[in-house]
């Protein structure tokens, strides 16, 4: 038995418009997908793809509270200003961020319209582990 990998993520939504459109316009997902008023699932919903990962966003209630439960997208470091300004100009809440190792790459957090957290992160799991090793080599001397 093999896991090969993820086949989609879904979040639900309050508004499949709003949401579609901060996916779509923010994020730069294309749109593959809107179930219009049929309901093949337990709501309306709408597919994306970003970054190759297929994503799902269904009507429903948002998420009573916020957590620091995230899903993270990778982004090129030279891309990280655009991003922080595309965030801006949609006027979404951003997260403080949580202290850093150097050299583990940098991000913007930020919470979506039904309390979903995000993450735009430029690193890579390789760069952090070798972050994280270098630091841990240096608190020990």
């Amino acid at each position: 038995m093999t896991i090969d990998g993820i086949s989609h993520i879904t979040f639900v939504v309050e508004s499949l418009e709003r949401t579609g459109n901060f996916f779509s316009s923010v994020l730069g997902a294309e749109e593959v997908y809107d179930s219009g008023d049929k309901m093949f699932s337990l709501s309306k919903e709408r597919f994306f793809l970003l970054g190759g990962i297929w994503i799902a966003i269904m009507e429903g209630s948002p998420l009573p509270e916020r957590t620091y439960n995230h899903i993270a997208f990778r982004i090129p470091e030279s891309q990280f200003e655009d991003y922080r300004q595309r965030l801006e100009i949609a006027k979404v809440e951003f997260r403080q961020e949580r202290s850093r190792v150097q050299g583990e790459g940098l991000s913007l957090y930020f919470y979506d319209y039904d309390n979903h957290l995000f993450e735009l992160h430029t690193g890579t799991l390789e760069e952090r582990l070798q972050a994280y090793e270098r630091d841990s080599n240096t608190l020990k001397r």
